[in-house]
């Protein structure tokens, strides 16, 4: 595909989510929990249609976990995971097929030599920043799908699991919004827990800066 035709189809695409984002709301999803979770069939068809479609929407991927734990409580982390891992995979692959090698992805690639596909994922998801743009980030580095997914689950874990507690007390989530479900104390144990990880890595770059 050439460059023309790649920033024409990335700025149609980024029109159709912003319009998206603007448009809708993931409250209208909220207000609509009792009447989902009242069959199981249609609570499950719906979790996997909210996956689908989040990206196009720009949602944000706790509200997928809120959802879970609304339906099925702590039970349903697994599902949260592989659901948020899911719905992760359209802005990746998309960044994948448009990266031609300029200075991000040449940056991104040379970051995930040094820290590994799996570490660099994880590490990257551990950080407070938007789900899409960190797939993206991850897409235009050169990341195979299979560390991608296992790095994403690993990496959304306490995401995931403050959404689904959350989903416990929907009425908080929709007086405060979704901003609620992340507390302060969660954001900074997750930030160092990634600079942890990248610790290592970062040492050993530093120590001996030559490509391998």
């Amino acid at each position: 595909m050439q460059r023309r035709t790649r920033t024409v189809l990335g700025v149609a695409l980024l029109l159709v989510v912003g319009l998206g984002a603007v448009l809708t709301s993931p409250q209208w999803v909220l207000t609509r929990l009792d009447w989902l979770a009242a069959d199981p069939l249609r609570f499950g068809v719906a979790l996997v249609v909210l996956a689908l479609l989040r990206p196009v929407l720009a949602w944000p991927t706790t509200l997928i976990a809120v959802v879970v734990g609304y339906g099925w409580g702590l039970r349903g982390l697994p599902v949260a995971l592989a659901l948020i891992a899911l719905t992760s995979v359209p802005p990746f692959l998309l960044a994948r097929r448009s990266a031609d090698g300029g200075p991000v992805a040449t940056a991104g690639a040379r970051a995930v030599d040094a820290t590994g596909d799996l570490r660099g994922v994880i590490a990257s998801r551990l950080l407070p920043a938007p789900s899409d743009v960190v797939s993206v980030g991850i897409g235009l580095s050169g990341v195979p799908l299979r560390p991608f997914l296992v790095g994403t689950a690993i990496g959304e874990l306490p995401w995931a699991l403050a959404g689904v507690v959350a989903g416990g007390s929907i009425q908080r989530v929709l007086q405060e919004g979704l901003g609620a479900v992340i507390e302060p104390r969660l954001i900074l144990a997750a930030a160092i827990a990634a600079l942890l990880l990248l610790a290592g890595p970062a040492y050993r770059h530093l120590r001996d800066p030559s490509p391998r």
